[in-house]
């Protein structure tokens, strides 16, 4: 059975992405090192990681992440998972500021726990991104950008490109100097040219649209 290795070189990703790609030449040398390996290194419980993007969703970082403390208040300090959730009713997750998809999203994510339909991390490891993705994605509240953001950010796999992603879209539109940004199949199309280092090709995508972004400021002060 194949083992994914967690993770990857982040150094030699860039290099292999910039000698694939000379349109990522300046704006490597403009970024710098971008380094996310320091989360590929903690442990962490799927169901409690999805639990949090569901929580996450629509919502601003502080505004989520107040709710998701009453979570963690109300569960007794505990990991977001199915034996946890039992102990607390849809009214009180309400309370918590939970809305009202969202918390049959939270209950079906349990449901799907207990019944052993969502994998734990260390099987993961076993399994390939398109295996993970059609898992997980049966959950509700649970897209395919969602699972992308795991495989990207938990389990460090070197070859994700999120296309539905508008950051990512944005970035490539000014990575090309397109008029208008590329759609999710001509972005995939393009994408081919930074195999195997789509993922470290996606973190800099998204600081290339945070550099359109500052433009934008700016140009407003």
């Amino acid at each position: 059975m194949a083992r994914y290795k967690r993770g990857f070189e982040c150094a030699l990703a860039s290099r292999q992405l910039a000698r694939a790609d000379a349109a990522f030449r300046p704006w490597i040398k403009r970024i710098g090192a971008i380094d996310h390996s320091s989360g590929w290194r903690k442990g962490f419980d799927v169901t409690d990681a999805l639990a949090r993007a569901i929580l996450y969703q629509q919502l601003s970082g502080k505004a989520a992440a107040t709710i998701v403390s009453r979570v963690e208040a109300a569960l007794g300090g505990s990991a977001i998972h199915h034996q946890a959730l039992k102990t607390v009713s849809d009214d009180q997750l309400r309370a918590c500021g939970v809305s009202g998809n969202k918390v049959l999203a939270l209950r079906d994510l349990a449901r799907r726990e207990a019944g052993g339909e969502i994998p734990q991390s260390r099987q993961l490891q076993y399994l390939s991104n398109d295996r993970i993705i059609e898992l997980l994605v049966p959950t509700r509240g649970i897209g395919r950008w969602t699972v992308e953001m795991m495989l990207m950010f938990r389990l460090g796999r070197p070859d994700v490109l999120p296309v539905d992603d508008l950051g990512i879209r944005k970035g490539a539109q000014l990575l090309d100097r397109l008029d208008a940004m590329p759609g999710p199949k001509e972005l995939l199309e393009r994408g081919r040219a930074w195999e195997p280092n789509q993922t470290m090709a996606s973190f800099y995508l998204w600081r290339i649209a945070d550099f359109s972004k500052e433009n934008v400021k700016r140009s407003q002060d």
